[in-house]
């Protein structure tokens, strides 16, 4: 069996911050540099500014009160494990100032809320 990276660009050993790698060498065994790298956006999904007149409905806001009071047991430092759905959320809820690392075995790229128009990143959706 043999792993196969398409990349952007090929760098020099240590021209990249080991904890910018995301993948360890071990598990790639041939690199390749793509011709036309092209970053897509699929479907482009944004956030609508608030014009402070939308109400949320009573499921909404209860849903947001359970969420919150789970971003509450956030301590600094902890490494949290989060489930899909509503856990997922309460990482848009962590106190500002508090580190805390967060996993999910489906990968937690898309977290939190969509970009304002402009602010929009193909590396990030």
């Amino acid at each position: 069996k043999v792993t196969i990276a398409e990349v952007e660009e090929i760098v020099e050993v240590g021209e990249i911050p080991a904890e910018d790698v995301h993948i360890p060498h071990i598990f790639v065994q041939r690199v390749i540099k793509g011709d036309k790298y092209e970053k897509r956006i699929e479907r482009l999904r944004l956030t609508k500014p608030s014009d402070g007149k939308t109400q949320q409905s009573a499921g909404d806001k209860l849903r947001e009160k359970i969420i919150k009071r789970a971003a509450a047991e956030f301590q600094d430092g902890m490494y949290v494990n989060l489930g899909i759905g509503m856990p997922m959320l309460a990482s848009n809820f962590i106190r500002p100032g508090t580190t805390v690392h967060l996993q999910s075995e489906n990968g937690i790229l898309g977290l939190g809320p969509f970009p304002l128009p402009g602010e929009e990143d193909a590396d990030l959706i």
